[in-house]
């Protein structure tokens, strides 16, 4: 299956947080009915981390590292552009590997209770 980054996102642009979540959507979607994904950033403008954060980084914390490595490819996206997504994706493996440790340094600096 195909996704558009663009079309999924509803903009030009793949900035916003919110337009990042449609893709996670929809990326998230084909993985439960088993199906590859590949996703285009073609025409796509701006790309941020916020974006790819919110589109791919949280499908580590529903779906493994290799899932996720057999059933999606990136295409249509330059280098600069590339060297965002490989970033956000090494910080969101590490996270989800250690999330527990990464809440609780939060709750400590955040002055919350430790659960």
């Amino acid at each position: 299956m195909k996704i558009r980054a663009i079309e999924a996102a509803g903009g030009s642009c793949c900035v916003a947080l919110g337009d990042g979540q449609k893709v996670y959507a929809r990326i998230s979607e084909a993985f439960l009915e088993n199906r590859k994904v590949e996703l285009s950033f073609a025409e796509a403008g701006d790309l941020t981390p916020a974006f790819l954060n919110a589109a791919v980084g949280q499908l580590y914390g529903s779906f493994s590292e290799e899932f996720i490595r057999c059933n999606l490819v990136f295409t249509d996206i330059g280098p600069e552009d590339e060297i965002i997504l490989r970033r956000v994706l090494e910080r969101a493996k590490c996270y989800f590997e250690n999330a527990d440790h990464y809440r609780k340094a939060v709750r400590e600096v955040m002055g919350g209770e430790d659960e």
